[in-house]
C-alpha cells in the first residue's frame, strides 16, 4: 500500500498536474499575504490562510486521484491485495500532497504574513489547523474525483459548490454539520481561537472522517 501511494505521488509529479495546484497555491498565498498583518493579528492570518487553502487542496487531491487511468486503478487494486488497500493508498497519497501544500501555506504565513512571533500556544494550534485543512481538502477532493463523479464538468462544479456550501452552512447555527470554516475565522478575529479550538477541531475531524468513510463506501465497487 505504501509503495502504491508513492507510485501515485510520483505519477502526479511526472504528469505535471502538480504544477496546477502549486501555481494556484502560490497565487492565493501571494494575495492573502500580500502585506504583513499588524501585531496581534497572528491568529487571523493563520486561520484565514488555512480556510482559503481548502479548495486548492481539494483540487490537488482530486487531480492526484484522477492521474491514474481507470484500468490502471483496477490493476492496482489487484496488485495491492484488494480494493480497500487501493483506496487507502490513494487517500494516503492525496493527503501527502495536500500536506505539502498546507505546509507551504503555513511557512509562508509565518515568514511573510505576520509581523511578530505568534503568542504561546498559537503555533501548535496553527499547525494542527493546517493539518485539518489538508484533511478537509483530501476528503472534498476524493468525493469529487473521477472514480465517484465520472464527468469532469460535474466534478469541478461539485468541488466548487461543495466548498461554497461548506462556507454557507458554517455561517449558520447548523455549522456543526460541516467543517466550521466561518466559526474558525470568527474565533480568530475575536481572540477566542485557543479557547474554542477543541470544539471546532472535533467537529472538523468528525466531518473529515465521515467524508473519507463515504468515499471508501462509494469506491467499494468502482
Amino acid at each position: 500500500m505504501i509503495a502504491l501511494a508513492a507510485f501515485r505521488l510520483a505519477a502526479y509529479v511526472r504528469s505535471h498536474r502538480v504544477f496546477q495546484a502549486l501555481l494556484l497555491t502560490l497565487a492565493l498565498l501571494a494575495i492573502v499575504h500580500g502585506s504583513r498583518a499588524p501585531r496581534g493579528a497572528e491568529a487571523t492570518v493563520l486561520v484565514d490562510g488555512a480556510v482559503l487553502l481548502v479548495p486548492v487542496l481539494a483540487w490537488a487531491a482530486r487531480s492526484l486521484l484522477d492521474t491514474e487511468p481507470d484500468r490502471q486503478r483496477e490493476m492496482s487494486a489487484v496488485q495491492a491485495g484488494g480494493r480497500g488497500k487501493e483506496v487507502a493508498a490513494g487517500l494516503l497519497a492525496a493527503f501527502a500532497a495536500c500536506a505539502v501544500f498546507a505546509a507551504l501555506g503555513l511557512v509562508w504565513a509565518l515568514l511573510l504574513g505576520i509581523s511578530g512571533s505568534p503568542p504561546p500556544g498559537l503555533l501548535p494550534a496553527g499547525l494542527l489547523l493546517y493539518v485539518i485543512s489538508a484533511l478537509t481538502g483530501t476528503a472534498l477532493g476524493a468525493l469529487t474525483s473521477r472514480a465517484v463523479l465520472p464527468s469532469p464538468a460535474v466534478s469541478i462544479m461539485a468541488l466548487l459548490l461543495g466548498f461554497l456550501a461548506m462556507l454557507l452552512l458554517s455561517a449558520t447555527s447548523l455549522y456543526w454539520l460541516t467543517v466550521p470554516l466561518i466559526p474558525w475565522m470568527k474565533a480568530a478575529n475575536s481572540g477566542e481561537l485557543l479557547g474554542t479550538f477543541p470544539t471546532l477541531a472535533g467537529i472538523s475531524l468528525a466531518w473529515c472522517l465521515i467524508g473519507l468513510t463515504a468515499y471508501g463506501w462509494l469506491r467499494r465497487r468502482s
